[in-house]
């Protein structure tokens, strides 16, 4: 795009902040960066608003590269920043949300997930000032029915465990206050969960049903490895949502029910031994009731050594948001 047409506003000084940052994660899948870059600052400038783009490249990747610096030769507000090698998209979003200077945050995916203008629909809301994280949600869906059945299970999965009622957290366009960037730490692949993060912190989420782009039809088959991650996610948002603040709950719950079974197998061999059916110094079972009664200690050793540490350390730790102030 030409510093002539559609061109964004000229950038503010470096000690004004932009109205917002606009960073893209790049990793596996891209489209037109230029093209996506037209099309978005197209909007933010005809709203008014100051603006910049990151770009924040997981890894090396000199053609992409080389092709942001074309860019920003005939372009106003990128930032290019590029990983020394590959660490996933939650540290390409931690690493531009540390270098931006916006007012506010908005994250897109680096290829056309939903059609640009449906930004409108974002901003309109979160301009309101009720809701700290707007997200969006794909609907009605036009690609193909199997990436819409995965999405469906693992939403489903999702909502079972953790009692969030989201129906598209992947989906890449959000915006959101600095608040939720400084209190939702990402890492690991927990970026696609950041709606359900900032929902545990306390922050206002609110989903918006947006038009999806034609050219997000492509049907998604990942390897076997990558959908067991997903699952073990979803347990790691099981366990954050239940027992982050209680973890004796869910330790001390198997561990009981390991030292149970362990006490029930040992008090039927005791048993036998003394109507003197026979010895039990060899069986199975004995070393088996050993074996689960130590295992049962520990896990509830481990429970309790995690309500100490959250005891401790619970005056510097905040799970909640204050909504208002009234003197």
């Amino acid at each position: 795009m030409s510093k002539t047409q559609d061109a964004p506003k000229e950038s503010p000084s470096p000690r004004d902040p932009y109205d917002f940052s606009v960073i893209v994660p790049i990793c596996e899948r891209h489209d037109d960066l230029s093209e996506l870059y037209n099309q978005y600052t197209k909007i933010l400038s005809k709203r008014g608003k100051h603006f910049e783009f990151i770009f924040v490249l997981d890894g090396p990747n000199p053609e992409i590269r080389e092709a942001l610096k074309s860019l920003m030769k005939t372009s106003l507000g990128i930032k290019v920043i590029e990983l020394n090698r590959a660490f996933g998209e939650a540290t390409a979003l931690s690493v531009g949300f540390e270098q931006a200077r916006g007012a506010a945050f908005i994250t897109l995916a680096s290829y056309f997930q939903v059609e640009p203008e449906q930004l409108h629909k974002l901003l309109d809301i979160f301009e309101a000032g009720e809701h700290d994280l707007v997200i969006s949600r794909r609907f009605p869906r036009i690609d193909s029915v199997f990436n819409q059945l995965q999405s469906r299970a693992f939403h489903l999965i999702m909502r079972v465990l953790t009692g969030a009622k989201y129906h598209d957290v992947s989906c890449g366009l959000r915006i959101m206050g600095p608040k939720v960037t400084k209190e939702v730490h990402l890492y690991g692949d927990l970026h696609r969960f950041l709606p359900l993060l900032a929902y545990q912190k306390g922050f206002r989420v609110f989903e918006v049903p947006v038009r999806q782009s034609v050219q997000d039809k492509k049907t998604r088959v990942h390897k076997p490895g990558i959908y067991l991650r997903r699952l073990l996610d979803i347990l790691t948002l099981f366990f954050l949502f239940k027992f982050t603040r209680k973890p004796l709950r869910f330790f001390g719950l198997v561990g009981s029910a390991l030292f149970g079974t362990g006490t029930l197998g040992l008090s039927y061999l005791v048993i036998y031994r003394l109507m003197g059916i026979g010895a039990i110094a060899g069986r199975p079972l004995l070393l088996l009731s050993v074996l689960l009664m130590v295992v049962g200690i520990q896990f509830f050793s481990i429970g309790l050594l995690g309500e100490i540490i959250i005891f401790t350390h619970a005056s510097k730790t905040k799970d909640y948001q204050i909504k208002a102030v009234l003197e």
